[in-house]
Protein backbone atom coordinates (compact mmCIF):
# COMPACT_ATOMS: atom_id res chain seq x y z
CA UNK A 1 0.00 0.00 0.00
CA UNK A 2 1.40 3.38 -1.02
CA UNK A 3 1.67 6.32 1.38
CA UNK A 4 -1.08 8.14 -0.53
CA UNK A 5 -3.49 5.20 -0.21
CA UNK A 6 -2.67 4.80 3.48
CA UNK A 7 -3.41 8.48 4.21
CA UNK A 8 -6.72 8.36 2.28
CA UNK A 9 -7.81 5.19 4.12
CA UNK A 10 -6.92 6.70 7.49
CA UNK A 11 -9.00 9.85 6.76
CA UNK A 12 -11.98 7.69 5.71
CA UNK A 13 -11.81 5.77 9.01
CA UNK A 14 -11.62 9.00 11.04
CA UNK A 15 -14.55 10.49 9.13
CA UNK A 16 -16.70 7.38 9.72
CA UNK A 17 -15.82 7.45 13.44
CA UNK A 18 -16.82 11.12 13.70
CA UNK A 19 -20.13 10.42 12.00
CA UNK A 20 -20.76 7.51 14.39
CA UNK A 21 -20.08 9.74 17.41
CA UNK A 22 -22.44 12.39 16.05
CA UNK A 23 -25.23 9.84 15.81
CA UNK A 24 -24.65 8.59 19.38
CA UNK A 25 -24.13 11.92 21.14
CA UNK A 26 -26.57 14.80 20.82
CA UNK A 27 -24.36 17.75 21.74
CA UNK A 28 -26.11 21.03 22.58
CA UNK A 29 -25.12 24.20 24.40
CA UNK A 30 -26.29 24.68 27.96
CA UNK A 31 -26.04 27.60 30.34
CA UNK A 32 -27.28 28.24 33.84
CA UNK A 33 -29.53 30.74 35.59
CA UNK A 34 -27.47 33.24 37.55
CA UNK A 35 -30.30 35.50 38.74
CA UNK A 36 -34.12 35.50 38.93
CA UNK A 37 -36.20 38.66 39.40
CA UNK A 38 -39.94 39.18 38.72
CA UNK A 39 -40.13 36.83 35.75
CA UNK A 40 -36.77 37.93 34.32
CA UNK A 41 -33.88 35.46 34.41
CA UNK A 42 -30.21 36.16 33.75
CA UNK A 43 -28.33 33.33 32.05
CA UNK A 44 -24.61 32.78 31.68
CA UNK A 45 -22.52 30.53 29.43
CA UNK A 46 -24.75 30.85 26.37
CA UNK A 47 -22.45 32.82 24.04
CA UNK A 48 -24.20 32.03 20.73
CA UNK A 49 -27.78 32.94 21.68
CA UNK A 50 -29.68 35.47 19.57
CA UNK A 51 -32.28 38.13 20.31
CA UNK A 52 -35.92 36.91 20.52
CA UNK A 53 -34.83 33.27 20.57
CA UNK A 54 -36.42 30.57 22.68
CA UNK A 55 -34.66 28.89 25.59
CA UNK A 56 -35.70 25.63 27.23
CA UNK A 57 -35.95 25.61 31.04
CA UNK A 58 -36.73 22.94 33.65
CA UNK A 59 -40.37 22.11 34.51
CA UNK A 60 -41.37 22.33 30.80
CA UNK A 61 -40.98 26.11 30.87
CA UNK A 62 -39.58 28.35 28.16
CA UNK A 63 -38.02 31.79 28.12
CA UNK A 64 -37.69 34.45 25.44
CA UNK A 65 -34.39 36.29 25.03
CA UNK A 66 -35.00 40.04 25.34
CA UNK A 67 -31.58 41.50 26.11
CA UNK A 68 -27.97 40.50 25.41
CA UNK A 69 -25.15 41.74 27.63
CA UNK A 70 -21.42 41.26 27.35
CA UNK A 71 -21.23 38.32 29.78
CA UNK A 72 -24.89 37.22 30.09
CA UNK A 73 -28.29 37.26 28.45
CA UNK A 74 -31.62 38.24 29.95
CA UNK A 75 -34.83 36.42 29.10
CA UNK A 76 -38.45 36.63 30.17
CA UNK A 77 -40.05 33.44 31.45
CA UNK A 78 -43.22 32.38 29.64
CA UNK A 79 -45.07 30.85 32.55
CA UNK A 80 -44.72 30.38 36.31
CA UNK A 81 -41.19 31.60 37.02
CA UNK A 82 -41.41 30.78 40.76
CA UNK A 83 -40.70 27.13 39.92
CA UNK A 84 -37.16 28.04 38.84
CA UNK A 85 -34.01 28.27 40.95
CA UNK A 86 -30.59 29.80 40.53
CA UNK A 87 -28.12 27.32 38.93
CA UNK A 88 -30.92 25.57 36.98
CA UNK A 89 -29.66 24.51 33.55
CA UNK A 90 -30.88 26.32 30.46
CA UNK A 91 -30.76 24.78 27.00
CA UNK A 92 -30.26 26.69 23.79
CA UNK A 93 -32.97 25.59 21.29
CA UNK A 94 -31.65 27.44 18.21
CA UNK A 95 -35.15 28.58 17.20
CA UNK A 96 -37.68 31.33 17.83
CA UNK A 97 -41.16 30.77 19.22
CA UNK A 98 -43.40 28.83 16.86
CA UNK A 99 -46.95 27.77 17.65
CA UNK A 100 -49.34 25.15 16.27
CA UNK A 101 -51.72 26.61 13.66
CA UNK A 102 -54.57 25.17 11.63
CA UNK A 103 -58.31 24.66 11.34
CA UNK A 104 -58.24 22.67 14.59
CA UNK A 105 -57.95 25.97 16.50
CA UNK A 106 -61.33 27.29 15.32
CA UNK A 107 -63.79 27.40 18.19
CA UNK A 108 -61.01 26.99 20.78
CA UNK A 109 -59.94 29.23 23.68
CA UNK A 110 -56.15 29.08 24.02
CA UNK A 111 -53.26 30.86 25.69
CA UNK A 112 -50.45 32.46 23.61
CA UNK A 113 -48.55 29.14 23.52
CA UNK A 114 -51.71 27.38 22.23
CA UNK A 115 -52.50 25.43 25.37
CA UNK A 116 -56.24 24.91 25.57
CA UNK A 117 -57.54 26.85 28.57
CA UNK A 118 -60.42 24.46 29.22
CA UNK A 119 -58.58 21.15 28.72
CA UNK A 120 -55.17 22.40 29.96
CA UNK A 121 -53.25 20.67 27.17
CA UNK A 122 -51.36 21.68 24.05
CA UNK A 123 -53.40 21.57 20.85
CA UNK A 124 -51.52 19.48 18.28
CA UNK A 125 -51.68 20.43 14.59
CA UNK A 126 -49.69 19.51 11.48
CA UNK A 127 -48.20 22.97 10.95
CA UNK A 128 -46.31 25.49 13.06
CA UNK A 129 -45.82 29.21 12.42
CA UNK A 130 -43.24 31.50 14.01
CA UNK A 131 -44.95 34.25 15.99
CA UNK A 132 -42.45 36.82 14.66
CA UNK A 133 -42.57 37.16 10.86
CA UNK A 134 -41.97 39.86 8.29
CA UNK A 135 -44.91 41.78 6.88
CA UNK A 136 -46.04 41.22 3.29
CA UNK A 137 -43.74 43.17 0.91
CA UNK A 138 -45.37 46.13 -0.81
CA UNK A 139 -45.01 44.51 -4.24
CA UNK A 140 -47.17 41.58 -3.12
CA UNK A 141 -49.95 43.71 -1.63
CA UNK A 142 -53.21 44.74 -3.24
CA UNK A 143 -55.33 47.85 -2.71
CA UNK A 144 -57.94 47.72 0.05
CA UNK A 145 -61.11 47.70 -2.05
CA UNK A 146 -63.49 45.09 -0.59
CA UNK A 147 -65.80 46.11 2.26
CA UNK A 148 -65.76 44.29 5.57
CA UNK A 149 -69.22 44.92 6.98
CA UNK A 150 -69.55 45.40 10.72
CA UNK A 151 -73.37 45.40 10.61
CA UNK A 152 -73.22 48.73 12.50
CA UNK A 153 -74.90 51.47 10.45
CA UNK A 154 -72.80 54.42 11.54
CA UNK A 155 -69.52 52.58 10.82
CA UNK A 156 -70.46 51.00 7.49
CA UNK A 157 -71.83 54.32 6.20
CA UNK A 158 -69.45 56.95 7.60
CA UNK A 159 -66.30 55.10 8.71
CA UNK A 160 -66.18 52.15 6.28
CA UNK A 161 -63.70 49.35 6.93
CA UNK A 162 -62.15 47.39 4.08
CA UNK A 163 -60.57 43.93 4.05
CA UNK A 164 -56.90 44.44 4.83
CA UNK A 165 -57.40 47.72 6.70
CA UNK A 166 -56.14 48.59 10.21
CA UNK A 167 -58.80 50.59 12.05
CA UNK A 168 -58.14 51.71 15.60
CA UNK A 169 -60.95 51.73 18.19
CA UNK A 170 -60.16 54.31 20.86
CA UNK A 171 -61.93 55.75 23.92
CA UNK A 172 -61.98 55.85 27.70
CA UNK A 173 -62.96 52.72 29.61
CA UNK A 174 -66.48 51.24 29.54
CA UNK A 175 -67.77 53.09 26.46
CA UNK A 176 -68.27 50.09 24.19
CA UNK A 177 -64.95 49.44 22.44
CA UNK A 178 -65.06 45.69 23.00
CA UNK A 179 -68.79 45.64 22.14
CA UNK A 180 -68.09 47.08 18.67
CA UNK A 181 -65.31 44.55 18.07
CA UNK A 182 -67.38 41.57 19.27
CA UNK A 183 -70.43 42.68 17.25
CA UNK A 184 -68.19 42.89 14.19
CA UNK A 185 -66.97 39.32 14.80
CA UNK A 186 -70.55 38.09 15.22
CA UNK A 187 -71.52 39.81 11.96
CA UNK A 188 -68.92 37.78 10.02
CA UNK A 189 -70.97 34.61 10.47
CA UNK A 190 -71.64 33.01 7.05
CA UNK A 191 -69.56 35.74 5.33
CA UNK A 192 -66.40 33.63 4.76
CA UNK A 193 -64.36 35.72 7.19
CA UNK A 194 -62.50 33.92 9.98
CA UNK A 195 -61.86 35.83 13.21
CA UNK A 196 -59.16 35.96 15.88
CA UNK A 197 -59.94 37.67 19.19
CA UNK A 198 -56.82 38.41 21.27
CA UNK A 199 -57.48 39.38 24.88
CA UNK A 200 -54.49 41.09 26.54
CA UNK A 201 -54.57 41.85 30.24
CA UNK A 202 -58.35 41.74 30.58
CA UNK A 203 -60.10 40.42 33.69
CA UNK A 204 -61.25 36.82 33.47
CA UNK A 205 -64.86 37.87 33.99
CA UNK A 206 -64.67 40.19 30.97
CA UNK A 207 -63.08 37.48 28.84
CA UNK A 208 -65.76 34.99 29.94
CA UNK A 209 -68.47 37.50 28.96
CA UNK A 210 -66.97 37.88 25.46
CA UNK A 211 -66.71 34.12 25.00
CA UNK A 212 -70.31 33.66 26.13
CA UNK A 213 -71.48 36.37 23.68
CA UNK A 214 -69.68 34.60 20.83
CA UNK A 215 -71.04 31.20 21.84
CA UNK A 216 -74.61 32.46 22.26
CA UNK A 217 -74.62 33.95 18.75
CA UNK A 218 -72.92 30.91 17.11
CA UNK A 219 -69.84 33.00 16.32
CA UNK A 220 -67.31 30.86 18.19
CA UNK A 221 -67.30 28.34 15.32
CA UNK A 222 -65.44 30.78 13.04
CA UNK A 223 -63.31 32.35 15.80
CA UNK A 224 -60.10 31.59 17.68
CA UNK A 225 -59.84 33.23 21.12
CA UNK A 226 -56.29 33.86 22.41
CA UNK A 227 -56.22 34.86 26.09
CA UNK A 228 -53.47 36.37 28.23
CA UNK A 229 -55.59 37.50 31.18
CA UNK A 230 -54.74 40.06 33.85
CA UNK A 231 -53.08 37.42 36.07
CA UNK A 232 -50.86 36.10 33.25
CA UNK A 233 -47.16 36.90 33.25
CA UNK A 234 -45.87 39.98 31.45
CA UNK A 235 -44.17 37.69 28.92
CA UNK A 236 -47.45 35.98 27.98
CA UNK A 237 -49.15 39.36 27.60
CA UNK A 238 -46.30 40.53 25.40
CA UNK A 239 -46.38 37.59 22.97
CA UNK A 240 -50.20 37.26 22.87
CA UNK A 241 -50.83 39.59 19.87
CA UNK A 242 -47.95 38.01 17.94
CA UNK A 243 -49.40 34.54 18.51
CA UNK A 244 -52.82 35.75 17.35
CA UNK A 245 -51.26 37.30 14.26
CA UNK A 246 -49.41 34.06 13.42
CA UNK A 247 -52.73 32.17 13.52
CA UNK A 248 -54.27 34.83 11.26
CA UNK A 249 -51.33 34.54 8.83
CA UNK A 250 -51.88 30.80 8.51
CA UNK A 251 -55.50 31.32 7.43
CA UNK A 252 -54.48 34.18 5.14
CA UNK A 253 -51.91 31.91 3.48
CA UNK A 254 -54.81 29.60 2.61
CA UNK A 255 -56.30 32.52 0.65
CA UNK A 256 -58.91 33.33 3.32
CA UNK A 257 -60.02 36.67 4.73
CA UNK A 258 -59.30 37.12 8.44
CA UNK A 259 -60.38 39.68 11.04
CA UNK A 260 -58.16 40.06 14.11
CA UNK A 261 -59.03 42.09 17.22
CA UNK A 262 -56.32 43.18 19.68
CA UNK A 263 -58.07 43.95 22.98
CA UNK A 264 -56.20 45.96 24.01
CA UNK A 265 -52.80 47.36 23.05
CA UNK A 266 -52.72 49.63 26.10
CA UNK A 267 -52.18 46.53 28.26
CA UNK A 268 -49.66 45.23 25.73
CA UNK A 269 -47.67 48.47 25.94
CA UNK A 270 -47.81 48.38 29.74
CA UNK A 271 -46.52 44.78 29.76
CA UNK A 272 -43.63 45.71 27.47
CA UNK A 273 -42.84 48.74 29.65
CA UNK A 274 -42.69 46.49 32.73
CA UNK A 275 -40.39 44.06 30.94
CA UNK A 276 -38.11 46.85 29.71
CA UNK A 277 -37.80 48.46 33.14
CA UNK A 278 -36.91 45.09 34.67
CA UNK A 279 -34.30 44.64 31.94
CA UNK A 280 -32.92 48.07 32.86
CA UNK A 281 -33.46 49.40 29.35
CA UNK A 282 -33.37 53.23 29.52
CA UNK A 283 -36.95 54.60 29.66
CA UNK A 284 -38.24 57.33 27.38
CA UNK A 285 -41.48 59.29 27.27
CA UNK A 286 -43.97 58.17 29.96
CA UNK A 287 -41.35 55.55 30.99
CA UNK A 288 -41.96 53.53 27.80
CA UNK A 289 -38.82 52.21 26.07
CA UNK A 290 -37.67 53.94 22.93
CA UNK A 291 -38.72 51.11 20.60
CA UNK A 292 -42.39 50.97 21.67
CA UNK A 293 -43.42 52.53 18.34
CA UNK A 294 -41.50 49.82 16.47
CA UNK A 295 -43.08 47.08 18.63
CA UNK A 296 -46.60 48.11 17.57
CA UNK A 297 -45.81 49.09 13.99
CA UNK A 298 -44.16 45.74 13.15
CA UNK A 299 -47.24 44.00 14.57
CA UNK A 300 -49.85 46.06 12.70
CA UNK A 301 -47.88 46.11 9.43
CA UNK A 302 -48.51 42.36 9.22
CA UNK A 303 -52.16 43.15 8.43
CA UNK A 304 -53.06 43.89 4.83
CA UNK A 305 -54.54 42.49 1.65
CA UNK A 306 -52.35 40.27 -0.50
CA UNK A 307 -52.58 40.30 -4.28
CA UNK A 308 -54.40 37.34 -5.84
CA UNK A 309 -51.25 36.54 -7.85
CA UNK A 310 -49.60 35.62 -4.53
CA UNK A 311 -52.34 33.37 -3.03
CA UNK A 312 -54.62 36.28 -2.07
CA UNK A 313 -56.19 36.48 1.37
CA UNK A 314 -56.28 39.39 3.79
CA UNK A 315 -55.88 40.29 7.46
CA UNK A 316 -58.04 43.13 8.78
CA UNK A 317 -56.88 44.45 12.17
CA UNK A 318 -59.02 46.17 14.79
CA UNK A 319 -56.60 47.24 17.52
CA UNK A 320 -58.23 48.69 20.65
CA UNK A 321 -56.64 51.39 22.82
CA UNK A 322 -57.87 52.90 26.08
CA UNK A 323 -57.41 56.60 26.85
CA UNK A 324 -57.54 58.51 30.12
CA UNK A 325 -60.05 61.39 30.36
CA UNK A 326 -60.41 61.45 26.56
CA UNK A 327 -56.77 62.40 25.93
CA UNK A 328 -56.04 60.98 22.48
CA UNK A 329 -52.87 63.10 22.38
CA UNK A 330 -51.10 60.81 24.89
CA UNK A 331 -48.06 58.85 23.76
CA UNK A 332 -49.50 55.40 22.92
CA UNK A 333 -52.75 56.70 21.32
CA UNK A 334 -50.84 59.10 19.03
CA UNK A 335 -48.42 56.33 18.08
CA UNK A 336 -51.23 53.98 17.07
CA UNK A 337 -53.24 56.69 15.30
CA UNK A 338 -50.17 57.38 13.13
CA UNK A 339 -49.68 53.66 12.38
CA UNK A 340 -53.29 52.73 11.54
CA UNK A 341 -55.55 53.65 8.61
CA UNK A 342 -58.09 55.51 10.72
CA UNK A 343 -59.79 55.47 14.08
CA UNK A 344 -63.24 54.99 15.60
CA UNK A 345 -63.53 57.35 18.56
CA UNK A 346 -66.20 56.83 21.24
CA UNK A 347 -67.41 59.85 23.23
CA UNK A 348 -68.55 59.74 26.87
CA UNK A 349 -71.08 62.55 26.41
CA UNK A 350 -72.88 60.65 23.65
CA UNK A 351 -72.77 57.50 25.78
CA UNK A 352 -74.33 59.29 28.74
CA UNK A 353 -77.12 60.62 26.49
CA UNK A 354 -77.94 57.07 25.37
CA UNK A 355 -76.76 57.40 21.75
CA UNK A 356 -75.28 53.97 21.18
CA UNK A 357 -72.87 53.14 19.74
CA UNK A 358 -71.40 56.39 21.11
CA UNK A 359 -69.22 57.13 18.08
CA UNK A 360 -68.03 60.71 17.61
CA UNK A 361 -68.11 61.25 13.85
CA UNK A 362 -66.09 64.45 14.14
CA UNK A 363 -63.05 62.66 15.58
CA UNK A 364 -63.51 59.36 13.75
CA UNK A 365 -62.07 58.78 10.30
CA UNK A 366 -61.31 56.05 7.79
CA UNK A 367 -58.39 56.83 5.50
CA UNK A 368 -59.56 54.12 3.10
CA UNK A 369 -62.99 55.77 3.01
CA UNK A 370 -65.38 55.09 0.16
CA UNK A 371 -62.79 53.01 -1.75
CA UNK A 372 -63.98 50.01 0.26
CA UNK A 373 -67.68 50.81 0.10
CA UNK A 374 -70.40 49.26 -2.02
CA UNK A 375 -71.51 51.81 -4.69
CA UNK A 376 -75.11 51.80 -3.37
CA UNK A 377 -74.01 52.58 0.19
CA UNK A 378 -71.44 55.08 -1.06
CA UNK A 379 -74.15 56.93 -3.00
CA UNK A 380 -76.48 57.12 0.01
CA UNK A 381 -73.72 57.96 2.51
CA UNK A 382 -72.32 60.93 0.56
CA UNK A 383 -75.20 63.27 1.45
CA UNK A 384 -75.43 61.68 4.89
CA UNK A 385 -71.92 62.83 5.84
CA UNK A 386 -72.60 66.38 4.65
CA UNK A 387 -75.88 66.62 6.60
CA UNK A 388 -74.29 65.25 9.75
CA UNK A 389 -71.20 67.50 9.62
CA UNK A 390 -73.41 70.57 9.15
CA UNK A 391 -75.53 69.47 12.10
CA UNK A 392 -72.46 69.09 14.33
CA UNK A 393 -71.44 72.67 13.53
CA UNK A 394 -74.75 74.18 14.67
CA UNK A 395 -75.59 71.70 17.44
CA UNK A 396 -73.68 73.88 19.89
CA UNK A 397 -76.53 76.43 19.78
CA UNK A 398 -78.94 73.89 21.29
CA UNK A 399 -76.83 73.65 24.45
CA UNK A 400 -77.38 77.32 25.37
CA UNK A 401 -81.07 77.51 24.49
CA UNK A 402 -80.33 80.28 21.98
CA UNK A 403 -82.97 81.29 19.45
CA UNK A 404 -81.99 80.34 15.94
CA UNK A 405 -83.45 81.15 12.56
CA UNK A 406 -85.92 78.77 10.93
CA UNK A 407 -83.42 77.37 8.39
CA UNK A 408 -80.93 76.52 11.15
CA UNK A 409 -83.69 74.95 13.23
CA UNK A 410 -84.60 72.69 10.30
CA UNK A 411 -80.94 71.71 9.96
CA UNK A 412 -80.76 70.87 13.68
CA UNK A 413 -83.94 68.78 13.52
CA UNK A 414 -82.66 66.98 10.44
CA UNK A 415 -79.41 66.12 12.23
CA UNK A 416 -81.22 64.99 15.37
CA UNK A 417 -83.47 62.71 13.31
CA UNK A 418 -80.41 61.30 11.57
CA UNK A 419 -78.70 60.65 14.88
CA UNK A 420 -81.76 58.72 16.09
CA UNK A 421 -81.70 56.74 12.84
CA UNK A 422 -78.05 55.86 13.47
CA UNK A 423 -78.74 54.51 16.96
CA UNK A 424 -78.41 50.75 17.18
CA UNK A 425 -78.83 48.12 19.85
CA UNK A 426 -76.19 45.55 20.67
CA UNK A 427 -76.29 42.31 18.66
CA UNK A 428 -78.60 44.02 16.12
CA UNK A 429 -76.81 43.58 12.82
CA UNK A 430 -78.10 45.40 9.77
CA UNK A 431 -77.17 44.19 6.28
CA UNK A 432 -75.99 46.56 3.57
CA UNK A 433 -79.25 46.67 1.53
CA UNK A 434 -81.24 47.55 4.66
CA UNK A 435 -78.74 50.28 5.52
CA UNK A 436 -79.12 51.72 2.01
CA UNK A 437 -82.90 51.98 2.44
CA UNK A 438 -82.60 53.59 5.91
CA UNK A 439 -80.24 56.25 4.55
CA UNK A 440 -82.53 56.76 1.55
CA UNK A 441 -85.27 57.78 4.00
CA UNK A 442 -82.95 60.36 5.58
CA UNK A 443 -81.64 61.76 2.29
CA UNK A 444 -85.14 62.17 0.85
CA UNK A 445 -86.38 64.03 3.94
CA UNK A 446 -88.94 61.49 5.15
CA UNK A 447 -87.45 61.26 8.64
CA UNK A 448 -87.36 65.04 9.06
CA UNK A 449 -91.13 65.25 8.72
CA UNK A 450 -91.52 63.11 11.87
CA UNK A 451 -91.09 63.87 15.54
CA UNK A 452 -87.92 62.38 17.07
CA UNK A 453 -89.85 59.77 19.07
CA UNK A 454 -91.43 58.46 15.84
CA UNK A 455 -88.23 58.02 13.82
CA UNK A 456 -87.15 54.62 15.15
CA UNK A 457 -90.62 53.06 14.86
CA UNK A 458 -91.13 54.53 11.38
CA UNK A 459 -87.88 53.00 10.08
CA UNK A 460 -88.66 49.60 11.57
CA UNK A 461 -92.14 49.43 10.04
CA UNK A 462 -91.02 50.79 6.67
CA UNK A 463 -88.33 48.09 6.41
CA UNK A 464 -90.97 45.50 7.31
CA UNK A 465 -93.21 46.87 4.54
CA UNK A 466 -90.41 46.58 1.96
CA UNK A 467 -89.59 43.03 3.03
CA UNK A 468 -93.26 42.06 2.83
CA UNK A 469 -94.27 43.62 -0.49
CA UNK A 470 -91.10 44.72 -2.32
CA UNK A 471 -88.53 42.16 -1.20
CA UNK A 472 -86.90 42.02 -4.63
CA UNK A 473 -85.44 45.47 -3.94
CA UNK A 474 -83.23 43.91 -1.25
CA UNK A 475 -82.23 41.13 -3.64
CA UNK A 476 -81.27 43.56 -6.42
CA UNK A 477 -79.16 45.77 -4.14
CA UNK A 478 -77.48 42.73 -2.58
CA UNK A 479 -76.70 41.15 -5.96
CA UNK A 480 -75.50 44.26 -7.80
CA UNK A 481 -74.26 46.48 -4.91
CA UNK A 482 -75.92 49.29 -6.86
CA UNK A 483 -79.01 51.47 -6.53
CA UNK A 484 -80.11 53.13 -9.77
CA UNK A 485 -82.77 55.74 -10.52
CA UNK A 486 -85.38 53.04 -11.19
CA UNK A 487 -84.96 51.57 -7.71
CA UNK A 488 -84.96 55.02 -6.13
CA UNK A 489 -88.22 55.84 -7.93
CA UNK A 490 -89.78 52.60 -6.63
CA UNK A 491 -88.65 53.41 -3.10
CA UNK A 492 -90.06 56.94 -3.39
CA UNK A 493 -93.44 55.61 -4.48
CA UNK A 494 -93.56 53.15 -1.57
CA UNK A 495 -92.34 55.79 0.91
CA UNK A 496 -94.85 58.45 -0.25
CA UNK A 497 -97.73 56.04 0.17
CA UNK A 498 -96.40 54.76 3.51
CA UNK A 499 -95.90 58.19 5.09
CA UNK A 500 -99.42 59.32 4.09
CA UNK A 501 -100.86 56.32 5.89
CA UNK A 502 -98.52 56.99 8.83
CA UNK A 503 -99.66 60.59 9.26
CA UNK A 504 -103.38 59.83 9.06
Amino acid sequence: MSNKEFIEKTFDMLYQAAEYEREIFNISEEGYISNISDGIIEIKELPNVGYFELLELPHNLFALVMNIKQDAVQAIVLGEYTLLNVKDRVRYTNKSISIPVGDALLGKIVDPLIFSLDKKQLIITDEHYAIEQDAIPMMKRDFVKEPLYTGIKIIDAMIPIGKGQRELIVSDSSLGKTSIAVDTIINQKCKNVLCIYVSIGQKKTEVARVIEDLRRHDALEHTVVVVASSDSSAGMKFIAPYSGCAIAEYFRDQGKDVLIVYDDLTSHADAYRSISLLLEIPPGREAYPGDIFFIHSRLLERAGKRDDRYKGGSITALPIIETQAGRISDYIPTNLISITDGQIYLERELFNKGFLPAIDIGKSVSRIGAKAQAPALKKMAAKLKLDYSQFLEVEIFTKFGAKVEEQTQKLIHRGQALRVALKQKRYEHIDMPEQVIIFFLSNEGYLQSLSLIEVESFIEKFIFEIRKNESDIFDIINATNEIDDTLIKRLQDVANKFIKEWQQ
